[in-house]
This record gives C-alpha cells, structure tokens and sequence, in this order.
C-alpha cells in the first residue's frame, strides 16, 4: 500500500523495529493471516494462521528468548489474527462488498537514532492495496484517508490513540533496544554497497545500481557539476537479495550529449564508511547494447 505520511526515513545511525499483519478474506492458496517482525530489516519473527504459532527466524533470538516468549508472543498474534477476521468483515460492509478477494494490512513499528537517542513511531493500516487509516504521533489521533474509515477514527481516537503511541515511542522502542543487543553482531555488521551504472542503450535511463550492502539503509542521489539533481531522477525501493543484503538504484534521464557535456555523478551514502561518488563516464556504463 502507499503510505501518505511515511514514517521519516532513518538517519545512518538508527535502528528500527518493524511488524507487518496481512489478513485476507478466504478463497486463495495463502494463510488468511499472517505477521512478520524485522529488526533493521531483518526478518527474526514469522506467524500465520496455518502453523497457529510464532517462530524464530534467527539464531539471535532463538537463543536469548525461551518458551515463555514465544508463548506470550503467540497468543498476542492470534488475537490481532481475531481483530483482522472481524475487521475485514467490517470493512467490506463499509464499501458495500459482499464478496471476493480482500486484503486488510497493518505496519507498524518504531525507530531509535543511537546517536541523539531520538525516538519515532508510526501505525498505518490499508485495505486492498489503498491507505485506510494512520495514527499521527504529534497529535495522538487518527486520520482517515477514506470516507469509510471516519467511523473507526472515531472510535479509536481517545484511550485506542493514546494506548498505541504509548506503545510505539516506550515499549516498542525498550524491545528493539533488547533485540539489537541479542544480535550485536548480525545486527551492526556493516557490508559496504557495490556501485555500478547500468543502462539497456545509449537512449535508455543510466541507472546506478547498489547492491550487496547492509543494513538496508542507503542514500542514493545525482548530481549535475555538483549540485544536486531532483528532475529526472527517479529513485527506487530498496530490495533485499537472497543472501540478506540489500539492493536499490535510482535512475537518470539524461541524454549521451547532454551527460558528455557535464559531469554527472551518482551518490551512494552508507553507514559503512565514506560516501561513494561514481562519476558518469562511458567507460563506467555497463550496457547491454551489442559488442558490449
């Protein structure tokens, strides 16, 4: 789902805890609920309504949380799984559906910056890929995207919206800050990013590319003789790779008289050392074009 009033992006030295619930109506091959938790992008936790229980993802939490955690997780989980059965039903009645395929999500989590020790939270709810309802912070209420969320606004703003930013801003950050503890080392290892600029032909965007780094927290930006660029660029989501890393690129639509007459640089910035500046050459440009 988009999101209208992300949370704001982390600064190099923060840490995240992160939990997203999926409910969907049944009728497809997929567990009508499930719930993941990540710790700076790593994944530790995972539920759905098939297996009926909470398991670890990683070692660093299997180790350092017993029976009793996982038990008190579970039963936490299971009752969210009951409100999203409930408010899936709720909903279709508020867009008069009776039928068919629905998706109901939650993400919510907090962040911590290690250096200033600042906090932040956020709690946002979509319903078939569309904003539905988000808590602001600053005014502990609810805002309703939708028409149809208006009655649920009403009905959590007060002792609901004070309840969840208590959450979000004390227990949810005391938890993260236990959880990096458990994986000191997986958690504040630092992988560099691989930098290389792509294009498909000499008409198509350059992308800069930047892989294999971690954690999944990267800056990319293009600058034109030093300034940096906003028109015609076009930067991407961050993807993760199958051996835990991370990748993301942002393009630039430029063409090769324009590039050749001036310098542009792609900017990489990662907590794992010095900015990277990869100045646009045409010995740089990986292509596909023939003979290449």
């Amino acid at each position: 789902m988009s999101l209208p009033h992300p949370p704001t992006l982390p600064l190099p030295g923060s840490r995240s805890l992160q939990y997203f619930y999926t409910g969907v109506t049944q009728g497809i091959n997929f567990p009508e609920f499930t719930a993941v938790g990540l710790v700076d992008g790593q994944q530790f936790l995972y539920y759905d309504s098939n297996i009926r229980q909470a398991i670890p993802k990683v070692d660093w939490i299997k180790n350092n949380e017993g029976p009793e955690y996982w038990t008190r997780t579970t039963q936490i989980i299971q009752a969210n799984e009951a409100n999203f059965k409930v408010s899936i039903g709720t909903v279709m009645q508020r867009f008069n559906q009776s039928g068919g395929i629905h998706t109901f999500l939650q993400m919510f989590g907090c962040e911590l910056d290690d250096e200033t020790g600042a906090t932040d939270g956020y709690s946002q709810f979509g319903y078939d890929g569309a904003d539905f309802l988000y808590l602001e912070l600053r005014s502990t209420s609810y805002v309703a995207p939708v028409k149809e969320a208006l009655i649920t606004k009403q009905k959590w703003d007060g002792a609901a919206a004070e309840w969840e930013k208590n959450y979000l801003t004390q227990e949810c950050i005391d938890w993260l800050k236990k959880y990096v503890d458990y994986g000191m080392y997986s958690l504040q290892r630092k992988v560099p990013p691989q930098v290389s600029l792509l294009q498909t032909d000499p008409s198509s965007p350059v992308v800069c590319h930047a892989t294999g780094f971690y954690p999944d927290k990267v800056m990319i930006s293009w600058q034109k003789d030093g300034q940096d660029l906003h028109e015609d660029v076009d930067v991407g989501k961050t993807f993760p790779n199958h051996d835990r890393t991370f990748q993301k690129c942002a393009k630039l639509k430029v063409t090769p008289d324009v590039w050749k007459k001036n310098q542009f640089t792609c900017v990489v910035e990662h907590k794992s050392g010095d900015p990277i500046h990869m100045i646009l050459t045409e010995e740089k440009i990986r292509t596909n074009s023939a003979g290449e």
